[in-house]
This record gives structure tokens, C-alpha cells and sequence, in this order.
């Protein structure tokens, strides 16, 4: 019995190396690369066929090929990701702006889900759901030890069902249940308004499908509110990125016509390209120009553009862009550092691939990738410093992240002893939350950040940080 099973396991063995050596073929022919290693190959279908005729208990072969798949791609670098049909549909959602669900935004304290703000119009703002409810439970399941990412997974689901939330509000010291029909969402990306007479503040939280006609609404409105704008604020703190061609546009709006806003370099030649700030490098097919419509006003308004480590990818190539041109001061932390270019190609009906095809460079040639963009004017999250801020992981700290291309980060030898001294000190504030640090909303009277970047346009003095210095990068030696 056991003979056969192992020659069962062989003929798949040789089925696998067969399909695979034609694979081979096929890729040499239609991009004249060199042949894939034969013996590499039949290594990988001795494996195939081994685990299906030895493991303990059938394994299903869609399954082996997929894991097999997903851990080739996650072993290039930190952002190439091979799409299975769940992870595709999420990612789609993820740039499209639309998922279905209740309609919260929110974040992790003390191990519970606390909502940052309801959606305006969503099912949870109807529910009567409010900023700094705790979330303790999900239907049945405990929310202290999962993951933020694990409570959004539970929390969507498929339009028109029902989940169950216990809240537990603060102020009125009470817990209760609260049953939401889930639907399809549309996210904000945008936030702005007049923070005081003369000076403007946008925000975007990540650049999606919609960000660039809410960002072009936004500021129409802004300058109805008062055309007279004597600066603006451009916010892109925490902002991930997304897609690029909503970067080009945002950059575009503030630049004069024609001038660079990104390079990207990579082995393919369409990996060869220079973005400008020019219609036909952002305006999708059969669209019009989404930004006709902006008052002339915004190419010339004095701006002020937030950053910080959480500010990655789109947002960093527009702060860099913007940066290199003069044409706004930058302000806060070092960025995140996530400058390479990821492609989706699909490779059915519902699955796919995101692979990094590319560097992203700022107009002057400088590469983004795990190094970010350096602010003008270094600032602190509160009066009193950034105390976390040694905590948050840069594109530098990922495992297998792709290096620069001009020379390897330098690995700071006090970074791991800052870090432990801020990690003792959060569990410290984490026994007694009254005294806890806690940043303030963005664009209120108490964000920091923003106080200072209305000085900046004033001409005011500014707080500029004593403890933050730019993490440098360190020649590669021949």
C-alpha cells in the first residue's frame, strides 16, 4: 500500500514537473529570459508529490499550489503578495473606497476597538454609535486579543446581515448592545475646512478611486468659505498611499503644468516612466479633468504639508514632489519610506498577483525607498516630543524590504535601546490611563502639528522638535 502511494505521489511529481517545465519554456519564449532551473523545479514537484502520498492526512493539492505560490511572493519583500479570491476582493475594496459593513472608523486602545468617528450617514452613525465608544465584544466574540485587522474582518460581511456590537461609552459609565445591519459602505478620504479666517486645512487619509474628485469638492468649498485664503494645509499624516495616478492629481493641483512629479525605474521598460503634472498622467480613460474646476488661487497659496512615520507611498511622492519644487514646506517626521511600485496582475477571474515592479523618485532623482521624505522642519506630535514615536515601524524595520538602490540604510545602534525605553514607559501609562499621553484629534485646537504649520504661514515662531534627526543612509562598500 505504501508503494503505491508513492508512486501515486511520483506521477504527480512528474505531472507538476511536466506543467512546470512548460511554464518555463513559455516564459523564455515570450520574454527571452534564461530557462528556470530544471533541478530547482523537480525539487519542488518531489515535494508536491511527497506531502500528497506521505503526509499524515490528505492535503488538498489547489491549496499546496496556492501556499506554494503565496510564500514564493512573500519571500521578495514586504509588499509583493500573491491574491487568493478572499484577499483579490479585499484589496478591491481597499482602492475602490467601498466595502460593506457598519460604517466606523477606528483604532486599538487597551486592547479594546475604539471608534475614532461613525461614517456620516453609515448604519453605525443611524445606530447612534459615537467617537470613543469601546467596542468589547462582536456578536459572541470577546474583542480584547484579537487583532484591529481580525475585529474588521468580523465586523464586515455580506450586505444586508446583521452583527451584533457591545458598546461600553465612557462618559455615561454603561454597556449596551447595539444590532447593525451591514451595507455598502463609501469611505471618506477627505477631510477640510477653514481652521481659522484665512488659512485652509485638508486631509487626506489615503488616496483611493474617489479621493480626487472629494479632494477638488473640498477645496471648492474651502475657498467659497473664504476666497481670501492666506495659507493652506495640506495633511497627509498616517496617510498608507494608494493609487498613484490620485497622487500625480493632488500634486498637480498645487505645481505648475508640466513639471515632474515622480520617476519610477525597474527592469521592465513600461517600469521607465516619468509622471507630470499634466492631465494625460492622471485623468482615467473616457474622464475629464478632474482638477478644471480648482480655483487658480491653490498654484500659488503659501502650504504647509504634514507628515509623519505613518505617511507612506502616494503621500510620500506627493510631499516629495512638492518638496523638490518649493513649492510647500514640509512638516513633522521623517516618512515611512515605502517607495517602490507594486502592479497587480491578474491571473484568473478572481485571483492575482501584487508585485513590486518598480522604484518610486522624487523630481531631483532621490529614491523614496527606505529612506522617505525628509521634513523641512522637523516637529513633535505634542508640546512635550514624540515619546512613541521610536515605536512605529518604518519601511527600513520590515523584514526583506527592498534597499534604496542608492545605498543600505544605516542601522542606528542606540534605535533598540530608545525603543525598550519607550516600550517601559507606554506600559507604565498604560497601568494609569488618566495620565496616559494621548495625541489630539487632527485639525482641532489641541493638534499640535497643525498649531505649528499655522505659525509657519504666519511667520510666526515654531516649535521645532529638539530630540527627532533624520535616520541616514550608509554607502553600500564595493
Amino acid at each position: 500500500m505504501g508503494q503505491k502511494l508513492k508512486i501515486t505521489g511520483w506521477v504527480a511529481a512528474g505531472a507538476v514537473a511536466g506543467a512546470l517545465t512548460t511554464v518555463s519554456l513559455q516564459t523564455v519564449a515570450r520574454g527571452s529570459l534564461a530557462p528556470l532551473p530544471l533541478e530547482e523545479l523537480q525539487q519542488l514537484a518531489a515535494v508536491f508529490g511527497m506531502i500528497k502520498s506521505d503526509y499524515v492526512e490528505p492535503v488538498d493539492e489547489k491549496k499546496l499550489i496556492s501556499d506554494a505560490i503565496s510564500g514564493m511572493v512573500s519571500g521578495l519583500d514586504p509588499h509583493s503578495q500573491y491574491f487568493d479570491k478572499k484577499t483579490f476582493k479585499d484589496f478591491r475594496e481597499g482602492t475602490s473606497g467601498k466595502f460593506v459593513g457598519v460604517g466606523i472608523e477606528i483604532t486599538q486602545e487597551d486592547g479594546l476597538v475604539k471608534v475614532v468617528s461613525p461614517i456620516e450617514g453609515s448604519p453605525a452613525f443611524r445606530a447612534g454609535l459615537k467617537p470613543n465608544d469601546l467596542i468589547t465584544k462582536i456578536d459572541d466574540t470577546a474583542v480584547r486579543g484579537l487583532t484591529l485587522n481580525d475585529a474588521v474582518k468580523r465586523m464586515r460581511g455580506e450586505a444586508n446581515t446583521k452583527v451584533r456590537l457591545t458598546i461600553f461609552r465612557k462618559e455615561e459609565n454603561r454597556t449596551f448592545p447595539v444590532t447593525i445591519t451591514r451595507e455598502e459602505i463609501r469611505t471618506q478620504s477627505v477631510r477640510g475646512k477653514v481652521i481659522e479666517p484665512g488659512y485652509g486645512w485638508i486631509r487626506l487619509s489615503q488616496f483611493q478611486e474617489r479621493t480626487v474628485d472629494d479632494f477638488v469638492k473640498k477645496v471648492d468649498e474651502i475657498y467659497k468659505a473664504d476666497p481670501n485664503l492666506k495659507g493652506m494645509v495640506l495633511d497627509l499624516r498616517n496617510d498608507p498611499g494608494g493609487l498613484l495616478d490620485a497622487a500625480v492629481a493632488v500634486s498637480a493641483a498645487f505645481l505648475p503644468e508640466n513639471v515632474t512629479v515622480v520617476t519610477t525605474d525597474g527592469q521592465l521598460a513600461e517600469s521607465k516612466a516619468v509622471y507630470k503634472a499634466a492631465p494625460e498622467f492622471y485623468q482615467r480613460r473616457g474622464g475629464s479633468d478632474a482638477l478644471r474646476s480648482l480655483p487658480p488661487a491653490l498654484k500659488t497659496v503659501p502650504l504647509v504639508v504634514l507628515v509623519n512615520e505613518g505617511s507612506a507611498s502616494a503621500s510620500e511622492i506627493v510631499a516629495g514632489a512638492l518638496q523638490d519644487h518649493k513649492r510647500a514646506t514640509i512638516m513633522g517626521s521623517q516618512t515611512f519610506g515605502k517607495g517602490s511600485v507594486q502592479t497587480v496582475r491578474p491571473l484568473g477571474p478572481d485571483t492575482g498577483l501584487k508585485i513590486t515592479t518598480a522604484r518610486y523618485y522624487t523630481p531631483s532623482g532621490t529614491s523614496i525607498q527606505a529612506r522617505g521624505i525628509v521634513p523641512n522642519v522637523m516637529v513633535d506630535d505634542t508640546a512635550e516630543g514624540s515619546p512613541f514615536a521610536v515605536l512605529r515601524m518604518r519601511e527600513a524595520d520590515l523584514d526583506k524590504h527592498l534597499s534604496s538602490g542608492q545605498g543600505a540604510e544605516k542601522k542606528d545602534p542606540e534605535l533598540d535601546k530608545l525603543r525598550e525605553e519607550a516600550r517601559r514607559q507606554l506600559e507604565a501609562e498604560a497601568l494609569n490611563p488618566g495620565s496616559a499621553n494621548k495625541t489630539p484629534e487632527y485639525g482641532t485646537a489641541k493638534d499640535f502639528p497643525l498649531q505649528q504649520a499655522l505659525a509657519q504661514l504666519k511667520g510666526q515662531p515654531v516649535m521645532v522638535s529638539k530630540t527627532q534627526v533624520e535616520r541616514k543612509e550608509e554607502k553600500k562598500e564595493n
